[in-house]
């Protein structure tokens, strides 16, 4: 295997990737990381918060349906939260200094965003990628100044994550380990965001938020907000296909793993990842990839927005929650996020002939799905198969 070799930002008061000056060392280096935090804090301050749309379908009698639109963020994703996030946490803790290569593993958005931050920053930025990653989420990494290096497997990113930020002293992010402890859970965060905007709603504590898993990070984020805000809220989580998540909060160990990689770009992942908090999530659903992929365009089809597969999954997770109120005779709300566009997945999720490649029916699911939203009557394709859910 080659030397990975990547060009370095020059510091005047220091070796290239060298934070010594950050434990006692150099002035200089001490005042770039100043500088590096105020401008984080300077983008924070310049992003307006995205919108909560409220939705009605005439089947959901009694019951408020609200998206967070987390793709209108500068970097296009939920993840740009993360990313900032990320990048601060190093910072912070003395990890990222003048020159320092910053290193990801990725399926895509959370690495686009990691790439807008370090080039605000002006540090060089490797995104650790699966080649079955979006073309336009590559390019997206690369407008911002961004590298890419290609493996073949999404299990596989791990690995050569570290052993590049090894190779030219630098930093490997890793969202997978530190997006849980990186972002506030007590405030300044997307669940403090959704409770402030529904507060003049009909219902303003929602019955539950539902999230899709990737790193666990957003997750964890809103289940600890909820217990430490004492709300009545339940948060559901939702998992796919090729992924261990739901494995694990069942079986209450995070010792599953899986060959092959999720579909779902942007959750699901190989292994139980260590961002993962299952004690902080009510009940977890497990569905199929084609009812994902079937709920991302029956939502566009509803908002004249596109919106990316794992917001699909969002959208059936709360549909099968919106079910349950029904069945039970309550009313209430609901809310779930808008992940990313659509528009990054015109060659796949919206694409017949890939869908056909990848042997994925939708039309049953899509059907399925319209019939509920617009009756009330919740029942999937063959009784369910491939749907299944934990408590």
């Amino acid at each position: 295997m080659t030397r990975f070799e990547v060009a370095r930002v020059q510091s005047p008061s220091t070796t290239p990737g060298s934070i010594a000056g950050l434990f006692g060392g150099e002035a200089a280096e001490r005042e770039w990381v100043r500088n590096a935090v105020a401008v984080l804090e300077g983008e924070a301050r310049r992003s307006v918060d995205t919108h909560l749309y409220r939705l009605r379908f005439p089947g959901l009698k009694g019951i408020d349906v609200y998206l967070k639109d987390e793709s209108t963020h500068p970097t296009g994703s939920l993840k740009h939260r993360m990313g900032r996030s990320l990048i601060m946490f190093g910072l912070c803790n003395g990890l990222i200094g003048p020159g320092t290569t910053l290193v990801e593993a990725s399926s895509g958005s959370t690495a686009v965003s990691e790439a807008y931050f370090a080039e605000l920053l002006g540090l060089p930025f490797v995104a650790v990628v699966p080649r079955s990653t979006s073309r336009q989420k590559i390019i997206a990494i690369e407008r911002f100044g961004g590298r890419c290096h290609f493996v073949d497997e999404s299990s596989e990113v791990y690995a050569a994550a570290q052993r590049i930020a090894a190779e030219i002293g630098g930093h490997y992010l890793d969202q997978f380990t530190y997006a849980e402890r990186a972002i506030d859970w007590r405030a300044g965060n997307i669940a403090e965001s959704i409770f402030k905007q529904m507060a003049g709603e009909r219902h303003p504590v929602p019955e539950w938020i539902v999230m899709s898993t990737g790193t666990g990070g957003t997750s964890a984020t809103i289940g600890r907000y909820i217990r430490h805000t004492r709300h009545e809220t339940r948060l559901c989580g939702v998992d796919v296909e090729n992924s261990c998540f739901f494995e694990a909060y069942k079986s209450h160990s995070r010792s599953p793993n899986c060959v092959r990689g999720s579909r779902i770009e942007g959750i699901g992942r190989p292994r139980v990842e260590p961002s993962f908090v299952p004690t902080v999530i009510d009940q977890m659903i497990r569905v199929p990839d084609a009812a994902s992929i079937a709920a991302a365009r029956v939502l566009t089809s509803r908002l004249a927005h596109r919106v990316g597969g794992s917001t699909g999954t969002n959208f059936i997770g709360l549909c099968w929650c919106a079910a349950e109120m029904l069945r039970d005779g309550r009313a209430g709300s609901l809310v779930t996020i808008i992940c990313d566009d659509g528009e990054r997945y015109s060659d796949t999720y919206y694409d017949d002939a890939w869908l056909q490649r990848q042997d994925i029916v939708i039309a049953p699911h899509v059907e399925a799905i319209e019939r509920f939203l617009d009756t009330g009557m919740f029942e999937m394709p063959e009784s369910g198969a491939g749907f299944e859910c934990a408590n």
